[in-house]
């Protein structure tokens, strides 16, 4: 089933190469924080699929006459991006058969939290643009919630319980955390082959949540966030005390 985020990737993509000048082409990328005098659009959805859905660019997009000479560049994407917004509800329409269309549409400065990332490209330039996609089919959504407690694993929980207090002569133990984005197995002479410009596709979808390593245990899931410019991972998803401490235990 077409989700809204599939939608405005086509529909973004095919209008962008349209409209902006220069043969430009977006594609997905790995997230980069975004330069200062970033902008960005956000459009409120309605109907069987609602929600909120933003879009933010690099500042220096702003620099490059994408929108023709002597045009209101900011302007020019507002309306590009409207436009975007409202072909993708017509396109989930089609694809889906549920309606959906653009309630408000209004000017940010940033997001916090990032669903996928692009790059766009253009006259051997290149901009980052974040997406935060917070569409929803609510009438799925609906049936789904009074099972949605039921559908989480036993090693993690919404919220973390106490832990017991003979704990707490370890609880100044300094740990390496990472975050997982997905994994792949390659053949080796590919690996050889990479360089700079290649995509290694990875085996998770771009919603999907990302894993907080510690050790080789999963300790929590969340959401990938930007904090003062760095990266962050807003936890949505939390690993029992007993698996937590595997992973502690797992480094001595």
């Amino acid at each position: 089933m077409k989700t809204y985020l599939e939608c405005w990737t086509r529909v973004a993509a095919e209008l962008f190469s349209q409209a902006l000048a220069g043969e430009p082409e977006l594609s997905e990328s790995l997230p980069k924080p975004l330069d200062p005098g970033s902008f960005g659009f956000a459009a409120a959805l309605g109907g069987d699929v609602s929600g909120r859905f933003s879009v933010v660019l690099d500042g220096g997009v702003l620099d490059a006459p994408l929108m023709g000479e002597g045009v209101d560049q900011k302007a020019g994407w507002k309306e590009l991006l409207s436009e975007a917004a409202a072909a993708a509800a017509g396109d989930l329409l089609a694809a889906t058969g549920k309606k959906c269309q653009v309630v408000s549409f209004e000017e940010i400065a940033s997001e916090a939290k990032i669903t996928q990332a692009f790059q766009l490209r253009s006259n051997g330039r290149a901009w980052t643009v974040l997406v935060r996609d917070e569409v929803r089919d609510g009438l799925k959504e609906q049936a789904a919630q009074p099972s949605a407690r039921a559908a989480l694993s036993d090693d993690l929980r919404t919220a973390p319980p106490a832990l017991s207090p003979g704990l707490e002569l370890l609880l100044d133990v300094e740990l390496e955390a990472s975050l997982r984005f997905g994994s792949r197995e390659m053949p080796l002479g590919e690996i050889l082959d990479l360089g700079p410009g290649d995509v290694v596709e990875l085996d998770r979808h771009v919603a999907d949540p990302v894993d907080l390593i510690v050790g080789d245990k999963i300790v929590a899931r969340g959401e990938v966030v930007l904090v003062n410019g760095n990266f962050g991972l807003q936890v949505t998803e939390v690993a029992a005390p007993r698996k937590r401490l595997e992973s502690i235990r797992c480094l001595f």
